[in-house]
């Protein structure tokens, strides 16, 4: 096979294609009745009451952080192996990042967490690596074992009285965890529809909302809608309903509303996300797993347990005893092959900007090692039999032709 296999293309057929020609012949391509739709089916398959979609998962932690009144002088904890986005919004506010090593799995190592929690810390936001959901039962209990920690600075605040849990769920719709889907067990969950995401809107995001009372999660809904469009009052699906034109401002919000051209694609791929998606998905990792396996050098990823199911959005192979050098070199030797393969992440504290804030590789041992070892194997969609074993064939011969 002498075409280059990619890495995560979108899957694009004549079914999206429809309902975004619909949608353009509809007149109404901005925010409208296609994204409040997507809303309420997203809500459904959460089981929630209430989800907002917006332009990016990265605009639905900023506005979350926002809402919860973070600012200069706060922390906020996460994890030092996660994309930039997930400690840029915690710049953006002026707050503080605190890392946290991982675990096994990638994830935050909770048992380190609690070490980091100071009275300045707000928020803690856990990612679900590759799709695979943390350990939200010890993270809920340690957010309520520590009240005492936390000083309130705000109404919102003062109303939760704890540190707020804000899961950056980028990569895990559809993942199970305790029988319950991500987006019910953290107060509130990030989801992203960026084009390489499981479901796509080519961008877009959504924030699930599950605070408990004395919140009206329906209510906080409603703020952000205004938030995320420059504080208005009223959308302009409101505003065209007859002599309604008249609106207000009542904060200095932002602008990262979805679209229906958006939100045109998530109703397609949401109708058929369990029962085509996701066993595509799951069909390929259990392949590549049970290919690698057979191999010593092979460390797989945690795809499920009695306890969680991954939304098989990666699939991060780890190879034994090997450094980064040798890492990149079997990556090369892949790409030689036509394969297309990547490497998630790069550690926060490895990236230039971060390092210059100060933060050390060598504080995070675990983030290192699991980085300077891992690759990303293809999984999308249109991914065939052949081609998983073109890429079965292109990692092994480049590994053992390195270690």
């Amino acid at each position: 096979m002498n075409k280059i296999i990619p890495f995560s293309p979108p899957r694009v057929d004549q079914q999206m294609i429809d309902e975004v020609v619909d949608t353009l012949r509809s007149g109404w391509i901005t925010t409208g009745p296609k994204t409040k739709a997507f809303e309420r089916k997203l809500a459904e398959y959460c089981d929630v009451l209430s989800v907002i979609c917006l332009n990016s998962a990265t605009a639905g932690l900023e506005l979350m952080l926002r809402w919860f009144d973070v600012k200069e002088g706060d922390e906020v904890i996460l994890p030092a192996y996660t994309y930039a986005a997930t400690a840029n919004v915690v710049m953006h506010c002026g707050a503080k990042p605190v890392l946290a090593d991982i675990g096994e799995d990638f994830n935050i190592d909770v048992s380190l967490i609690k070490s980091l929690i100071s009275s300045k810390t707000k928020v803690i936001m856990p990612v679900d690596f590759g799709g695979w959901p943390c350990h939200y039962n010890e993270l809920n209990r340690l957010v309520s074992e520590t009240k005492g920690l936390f000083v309130p600075e705000s109404s919102t605040q003062k109303a939760l009285g704890r540190i707020m849990l804000l899961a950056d769920a980028a990569h895990s719709l559809g993942a199970v965890y305790n029988k319950r889907k991500t987006g019910t067990v953290a107060d509130a969950t990030v989801f992203s529809f960026h084009a390489v995401k499981n479901l796509t809107t080519a961008e877009g995001g959504a924030i699930v909302l599950n605070f408990p009372a004395p919140f009206k999660n329906e209510e906080i809904y409603r703020f952000l809608n205004i938030l995320s469009l420059h504080g208005q009052n009223k959308d302009a699906l409101a505003k065209l309903q007859k002599g309604n034109w008249k609106y207000d401002v009542i904060t200095a919000g932002y602008k990262c509303n979805m679209t229906d051209m958006m939100a045109s694609l998530g109703l397609v791929e949401l109708s058929r996300y369990d029962t085509d998606t996701l066993t595509k998905r799951k069909h390929i990792c259990n392949r590549y797993a049970a290919a690698l396996k057979k191999k010593q050098w092979a460390e797989l990823p945690i795809q499920k347990n009695n306890e969680k199911e991954s939304s098989y959005h990666l699939f991060a192979l780890r190879i034994k005893g090997i450094d980064e050098s040798t890492r990149d070199k079997i990556i090369e030797s892949i790409f030689e092959k036509n394969v297309s393969v990547n490497v998630h992440f790069i550690p926060l504290p490895l990236l230039t900007f971060y390092k210059n804030k100060g933060f050390r590789i060598t504080d995070y041992p675990k983030a290192y090692q699991f980085f300077s070892c891992e690759i990303s194997l293809p999984v999308f969609y249109d991914l065939t039999d052949e081609m998983i074993d073109t890429v079965l064939d292109a990692v092994i011969s480049s590994v053992e032709q390195h270690i």
